[in-house]
């Protein structure tokens, strides 16, 4: 493992050194003014995720195209006898605010009824631990605990508990759980409100606790449920791409250092309730106080502790609900913005291990590289206004342009690679043709996204400064249009600079600036994207259209059918023919 970390970061700092020579080079017509030394810096700041996801997507491919296991070959730790029955106790944690009661109420039965059919339920208490601060919905979540009482007695004990104080958000209400119940269990597995995992996948993790007492955490694979909202089933479809080389590739170098997601993940009770407690943040102002992202605190508190964390990255059975619009995706990236800003004030705690230490650092990159990201898109805008010769080699530019791009889809172009090679993941994705044309599609998509959450990240790490501060309100989960009042109200800022993007390059040679229009036009079309892709009418049509296809759309596996998803429910799709689907690997489906 030590080799593989210093193999792997010698990687980072010679593509990193490499990366900022060549924008040093481009930048070097007519000598280096402060605009041109603002230019680099900012460059500078955006690339360490972008070497990351490169490497973590190269050794992903590899270890995907080459290992006997590639899930052993990352995580390998004991399975545990699937023949054995459990011998543990297990609490199922369904941590909830302000949450539609119906639809928790639907993914907890089925989960639930699943464990009772493999024989398994008297292994698991379900705890409903509720920070609802709404009564008409706490009254709902009672009535709803009531029937999986009634439903499930003598099968599996099911507990309600409100906190009326809800101190310490998600990661205080698993430690008021931790302080009541904890010692009841030896395990407990984190579920959000949108969460849903079959029986086996839950058996499994907890099979894996049993025979490996020095894991702390093991997190799984999520992804995403088919959906029925145009603009989760795009945005879920690249993750999904991304995600397996992403995972695989990190955790072959982060190894029992891995990340925490904070949901769809088994922790060990008793080394997380003495060594996981997150410090409150002294000051005041929107960086201090609770700790918003707590789940990777958590993470490098436990192996500080000296136990594993590990992530298992099996893309079956652990699903949750991606955003379903626009403007709930850019709210809950903001969360994680405050929260991981919060952890420049933990770098300095002691004992954690430089791995863990170098994951904060570069939480904290994640969003710092947006404004830098906008930083360098406008000095090199204005310095092609204010200068009367040509401000950087082509030559090197288009190089290093076309380099930085192929780095920042690689995660996506290594997992297509994959699945283009492998028959049972074709005919999973419906086939080579659509595949392709689903990439396509969504790059294009992923392009004009990006410029608008980078505007949204800057804004609001501008007002952090002043105070504003986002909190932790509920979730929108359903498909709904979005009023257009409100959606214009929040994406203005965004819609005026794609108009100033638009206008640069307008005055432009287009052959010059091509490869940068999306940047321009997908701010300047936030508003119309955000209203479009939230719609029910768009929602219908990305599904009959079978574009950007998941496997469990292809094949339902058994635990999705019971939860009558409108997206595998909403009649049959165009049947696609042996062309459409690309020589015959995948049969006629329906949507």
């Amino acid at each position: 493992m030590t080799a593989r970390r210093v193999l792997f970061f010698a990687l980072l700092a010679v593509s990193f050194v490499g990366l900022g020579a060549l924008m040093t080079v481009t930048l070097s017509p007519g000598g280096y003014t402060p605009l041109d030394l603002f230019i680099l810096a900012c460059f500078l700041i955006t690339l360490p995720w972008t070497i990351i996801g490169f490497w973590n997507a190269v050794i992903g491919l590899l270890v995907m195209r080459l290992a006997k296991n590639p899930v052993d070959a990352v995580c390998p730790i004991e399975h545990g006898n699937a023949d054995r029955r459990l011998t543990s106790s297990t609490a199922l944690l369904s941590c909830v605010r302000n949450e539609d009661a119906a639809s928790l109420e639907a993914n907890l039965s089925a989960m639930v009824a699943q464990l009772i059919r493999a024989d398994e339920a008297r292994h698991f208490t379900l705890y409903v631990l509720s920070d609802t601060d709404m009564n008409d919905i706490a009254l709902q979540e009672q009535q709803m605990t009531a029937r999986l009482t009634e439903r499930f007695a003598g099968q599996m004990e099911v507990i309600y508990r409100r906190r009326s104080n809800n101190r310490g958000f998600k990661a205080g209400n698993i430690e008021d759980f931790c302080d009541r119940w904890g010692d009841r269990h030896d395990f407990a597995l984190v579920l959000d409100a949108d969460s849903y995992m079959s029986a086996e996948a839950i058996t499994g993790l907890v099979r894996r606790m049993e025979a490996n007492p020095k894991v702390g955490i093991l997190q799984s694979l999520v992804v995403g449920l088919p959906t029925d909202s145009a603009f989760a089933r795009v945005f879920q479809f690249g993750m999904r791409l991304g995600m397996r080389s992403y995972t695989i590739g990190s955790a072959w170098w982060q190894g029992d250092c891995g990340p925490y997601w904070g949901h769809n993940a088994i922790l060990r009770i008793q080394p997380f309730k003495e060594h996981c407690r997150l410090p409150e943040l002294p000051g005041k102002g929107p960086l201090s106080g609770t700790i918003l992202s707590h789940d990777q605190v958590e993470a490098v508190l436990m192996r500080r502790a000296g136990f594993e964390v590990r992530v298992l990255p099996l893309e079956t059975g652990s699903y949750e609900a991606n955003p379903p619009h626009l403007l709930e995706f850019i709210r809950r990236d903001l969360r994680w913005c405050q929260g991981n800003l919060q952890y420049r004030r933990l770098l300095g705690l002691p004992g954690l291990k430089p791995i863990s230490r170098a994951q904060l650092v570069l939480a904290i990159l994640m969003f710092l590289g947006s404004p830098a990201w906008i930083g360098f898109m406008t000095a090199a805008a204005i310095l092609g206004m204010v200068t009367d010769y040509m401000p950087y080699r082509a030559d090197t530019g288009a190089a290093l342009f076309f380099t930085v791009l192929t780095m920042v889809f690689a995660p996506k172009l290594a997992t297509v690679a994959d699945v283009l090679a492998r028959k049972d993941l074709r005919r999973a994705f419906g086939g080579p043709v659509r595949v392709l044309l689903s990439v396509g599609a969504e790059i294009v998509y992923a392009a004009m996204l990006a410029p608008i959450m980078a505007v949204a990240h800057t804004l609001f790490m501008g007002g952090l400064l002043f105070g504003k501060s986002i909190g932790w309100g509920a979730q929108a989960r359903g498909v709904q249009r979005l009023p257009v009042l409100l959606t214009l109200q929040k994406l203005w800022p965004q819609t005026l600079f794609g108009l100033a993007g638009l206008a640069w390059l307008s005055g432009q040679d287009l052959a010059l600036v091509w490869p940068v229009i999306p940047v321009a036009i997908g701010p300047l079309l936030a508003t119309i994207i955000a209203i479009g892709t939230s719609t029910p009418t768009l929602g219908r049509i990305a599904v009959r259209s079978t574009l950007w296809r998941i496997p469990e759309e292809t094949t339902p596996p058994e635990e999705l059918q019971a939860l009558h998803l409108p997206a595998l429910t909403k009649g049959t799709a165009p049947m696609a023919t042996q062309s459409d689907l690309g020589q015959g690997d995948a049969k006629p489906v329906e949507a």
